[in-house]
């Protein structure tokens, strides 16, 4: 699964074979994973969790955002 994550200001992370994405939704937290169905979701101030396959876990804090999946891509627009 192909993974962007963008900032007003910048690309903050790019990768091609992520695992898993972990997500804080307004609704609750909630979690992407190869194959999702298509979706797109308002995001709020919390701390994103990227899985790589055999490597650490990253994270990331943002202030709120929005995230699309499709076609095994996700692409989170993140304040």
């Amino acid at each position: 699964m192909k993974l962007n994550i963008i900032t007003p200001d910048a690309t903050l992370f790019t990768a091609d074979n992520i695992h898993l994405v972990q997500l804080p939704g307004v609704g609750g937290s909630f979690e992407i994973m190869s194959n999702h169905a298509p979706l797109i979701s308002v995001l709020k101030e919390g701390k994103i969790k990227v899985v790589i396959k055999g490597q650490d876990p990253k994270f990331f804090d943002i202030q709120g955002g929005v995230i699309e999946v499709l076609n095994n891509k996700v692409l989170i627009l993140a304040e």
